[in-house]
């Protein structure tokens, strides 16, 4: 934010300035010389060309559309670039960073989310004052009225960029809208018996005005779930009540107990946006939904099982607006960034994923793919479901409705003539068959397995009744991974384990000479859990020759295990030691994704 002060349009006035300063990018005012006077001057200055800035005038007289809009959807100039130099021209400050930290949520009552977005104006109760934030000054009608409406006296005016004004926005009406539990409270007797509409296209959950009192509790719970970063919500009935649990980095937490009245007509409305057959409650169904909260996209998949008390539901949350990570944001150290790299650009052979599932076995294979994506190679993958779409490659859903397996896809894929193939899941010796042919004939196979740890995957090709001597001949590596929380940086505390939990680590008591080590703490920006997103551990197992030799004799993965770690392999519980020498995790965290098996000795002593 830069340390200019916000101005007034009467202090304008004062100065002298002309009446065009408070609202620059009004064309009808601009000398008859425009574009080579004034802003226009310094625009092209700064490299817009003379003749693109005339054609923009005539846009913005003809359209009646801002020129600040114009200007960027042309791409003419950076965002931050256009908006320092109508700061320097008119002398209105330009805050790159809105203060949000004690958000007035009082204008949300007056206007509309849709409504302040389309102008890209919000107004903020600041240190400095009360302040209208805009993206472009010549809307100054819009900002007049929102200052009249808030029975402001003056309008003061900064800028800012379309980001920053959508995420204040998004924020206050975030923080403006009641939880599922304080409205459930709000709810009489009567209105939980209200009957359900049929739900027709999705708006955005942060502006509905739908009266029906479930549809507003299904919407706080969806939006409070998007807010609060679940991946998934559970609806789960029992004998006397509904509870409602969010899984937040990776840990289910009770949210909202619900009466039992509740459940019949909460289990419907859900089936109903998903299109499911709300008649039938003896078979499990499962569904989509795709909603929108504020700027964000989220698809939902949904399933539904018969138990004693009812229906149980289950909405997995996916964030489609999500970046897919690159390999340096997984959570690998360098050194294992860079044997993946190599790995991944290997011209064949099958490189296998493995780990629990919500392991983010998935989210690695994507970085995988984004690495390597490029037009002089044909990617083509088969998923179930597919989670994000990569531009330049083709993705297939698995559909077992019409007989669209993994094996009966992957078939076809090689006859699409790929160079690098993803399998979302190896689940049977059939799809391992075709998955292994592929990759002896010249293909790079990338998949995921359901295993504990790398060696295990080896022990399980087998039993499928894969050959050793083919898994072998096609495997070149298999990496295992897990999920651990990552450590709030706003309250976590320094402290020193007791010698036993540094042992079972694996972690010298020497090694705090050099280290600090933190345990969790808890507050209001990591909802009192302590932690706050989560990071990957990893243990990458390279099939060279002693380890083939190995396989060849014995699938036994503690042998494997033992071989791999001779030479070289880190395992996951070292890595997880690594990031608590760091101060990512914590030890608990560690033990509580990795298997800690005592020797007998040490049981005995």
């Amino acid at each position: 934010m830069r340390g200019r002060a916000p101005v007034t349009a009467q202090q304008n006035r004062e100065s002298g300035a002309p009446e065009a300063a408070a609202v620059p990018g009004r064309v009808a005012e601009q000398p008859a010389g425009y574009p080579a006077t004034g802003l226009g001057a310094r625009l092209v200055a700064l490299g817009v060309p003379a003749e693109a800035l005339a054609e923009v005038r005539d846009l913005a007289r003809a359209n009646g559309a801002g020129m600040v809009d114009i200007l960027l959807q042309k791409r003419l100039l950076p965002e931050d670039v256009l908006l320092a130099a109508l700061s320097d021209e008119y002398g209105i400050p330009f805050w790159e960073e809105l203060p949000t930290d004690h958000i007035d949520t009082a204008f949300t009552a007056h206007f509309s989310i849709q409504y302040l977005k389309k102008q890209k104006m919000v107004p903020l109760d600041t240190p400095q004052g009360f302040v209208v934030a805009v993206n472009d000054p010549a809307n100054f009608q819009a900002a007049d009225d929102l200052c009249r409406l808030l029975g402001l006296p003056e309008r003061t005016v900064v800028l800012a960029t379309q980001e920053a004004i959508h995420a204040a926005i998004n924020l206050a009406y975030d923080l403006s809208r009641s939880t599922a539990k304080e409205f459930f409270q709000e709810m009489n007797e009567e209105s939980t018996d209200s009957l359900i509409s049929e739900i027709e296209e999705t708006g955005d959950l942060l502006d509905e005005t739908s009266d029906a009192p479930i549809i507003k509790l299904v919407n706080l719970l969806l939006s409070g779930a998007t807010k609060d970063r679940a991946s998934d919500i559970h609806v789960e009935p029992y004998q006397a009540a509904v509870k409602v649990r969010y899984r937040i980095d990776g840990i289910l937490y009770d949210i909202l107990s619900l009466p039992r009245k509740i459940h019949s007509p909460l289990v419907s409305r859900v089936k109903i946006m998903a299109k499911l057959n709300i008649a039938e409650k003896r078979l499990p169904q499962d569904g989509r939904i795709e909603i929108k909260v504020a700027d964000r996209s989220v698809d939902i998949r949904v399933s539904t099982i018969p138990t004693a008390f009812g229906e149980r539901v289950v909405l997995r949350l996916l964030d489609k607006t999500s970046s897919i990570l690159q390999l340096s944001d997984l959570g690998m150290e360098s050194r294992k960034v860079g044997v993946f790299n190599r790995l991944i650009k290997s011209p064949y052979g099958i490189v296998l994923v493995t780990g629990p599932t919500g392991s983010g076995k998935t989210t690695t294979l994507y970085a995988a793919l984004s690495t390597i994506n490029s037009p002089e190679v044909n990617i083509i993958t088969i998923e179930d479901p597919i989670e994000y779409q990569i531009d330049g490659i083709g993705q297939i859903q698995v559909n077992p409705k019409i007989d669209l397996t993994f094996a009966q896809g992957l078939r076809s894929i090689v006859r699409q003539d790929p160079d690098i193939i993803l399998v979302g899941e190896i689940r049977d010796r059939e799809t391992a068959e075709i998955a292994i042919q592929s990759s002896l004939t010249g293909h790079l196979v990338f998949s995921t397995l359901h295993t504990n740890d790398a060696a295990s995957a080896v022990t399980r090709l087998i039993d499928m009744g894969i050959e050793p001597f083919l898994v072998t001949s096609s495997v070149i590596a298999i990496i295992a991974q897990r999920l651990v929380r990552v450590l709030c940086p706003k309250c976590k505390t320094a402290y020193v384990p007791d010698d036993e939990s540094l042992a079972n680590l694996g972690i010298d008591k020497r090694q705090l000479d050099r280290h600090l080590l933190y345990r969790k703490q808890g507050c209001s920006a990591c909802m009192n859990t302590g932690y706050r997103g989560r990071t990957a551990i990893f243990e990458i197992l390279i099939l060279d020759d002693p380890i083939k030799s190995l396989v060849l004799k014995t699938s036994d993965s503690n042998q494997i295990s033992d071989m791999a770690m001779k030479r070289g392999m880190t395992n996951l519980l070292a890595d997880g030691a690594k990031k608590v020498l760091e101060g990512t995790t914590t030890i608990e965290e560690v033990f509580r994704v990795t298997r800690i098996i005592k020797r007998e000795t040490d049981l005995e002593a």
